[in-house]
């Protein structure tokens, strides 16, 4: 029996924002790439064919607007075959708040 992820009580406690970002992300099974599709200050959703398992810890890179790219910690909180993952961050620096938050304030001025 698979899990309908749609039932229940809503989990989220903050806000997601619509974004369209393409990530690179890093798992078990080696490196993927993915777009994430909605974003917040504690998580966020990666559409993206990679396997993924829930309670699995990956890295989320984000592209910045110097070329560079900054790694984010996260744990997957629940997955659907085929289409993505949800994940929730983990260990986040004061800078990487900061650049969630440009993510963020710029999604919402689109």
């Amino acid at each position: 029996m698979t899990k309908d992820r749609r039932r229940g009580n809503e989990r989220r406690n903050n806000d997601r924002f619509k974004v369209s970002m393409d990530i690179v992300w890093e798992g078990a099974v080696g490196i993927r790439r993915g777009t994430m599709s909605d974003l917040s200050l504690k998580g966020c959703f990666v559409l993206s064919e990679g396997e993924v398992h829930d309670g699995e810890t990956v890295k989320l890179y984000l592209q910045l607007t110097n070329g560079e790219k900054t790694g984010i910690w996260a744990l997957v909180t629940n997955h659907t075959a085929d289409v993505g993952f949800a994940a929730r961050f983990i260990e986040v620096s004061a800078e990487q708040r900061d650049l969630l938050l440009s993510f963020i304030s710029a999604s919402s001025s689109d």
